[in-house]
């Protein structure tokens, strides 16, 4: 991590949505999900909100090398969005502690306000993560 990786960064990230980031793409596998409305799925809104997140930090970051987990997320989905709308994440790094990022997230959709909340991250290292997981997955076997 660089010095430069401090609370008080923000980012700004849009986003046109298409048809396959709606509730039935989330899991076409589902005939639950494929009966539901063409709108945003709170699945891919979470991604996004991530997105937006990696995306605010990577600068300050050992890119690839260094990267960020998903660790916790507690947003609302407050508001439908239909496809072709342009959605809009505001996220703000608010705490770091050793590799625990903190983020407050929101997103709005020209419209209305979609989504707000809080995200954690996690900074590792790609490959001793790698190994971590690979031995995870020897061990199962």
């Amino acid at each position: 991590m660089k010095d430069s990786l401090r609370s008080g960064i923000q980012y700004e990230h849009k986003f046109k949505i298409p048809k396959s980031k709606t509730v039935p793409s989330l899991y076409p596998e589902a005939e639950e999900f494929v009966a539901m409305p063409e709108v945003f799925a709170t699945g891919f809104l979470v991604g996004f909100l991530e997105w937006a997140c990696i995306k605010a930090i990577n600068p300050h970051l050992d890119w690839p090398q260094e990267q960020s987990l998903g660790t916790h997320i507690n947003v609302s989905h407050e508001a439908a969005t239909p496809v072709g709308l342009e959605v809009t994440a505001k996220v703000k790094l608010i705490a770091v502690d050793g590799k625990k990022l903190t983020f407050e997230v929101e997103a709005h959709d020209g419209v209305d306000l979609i989504s707000k909340g809080l995200h954690e991250r996690f900074v590792i290292n790609r490959q001793k993560f790698d190994e971590r997981i690979k031995t995870k997955a020897n061990n199962f076997v």
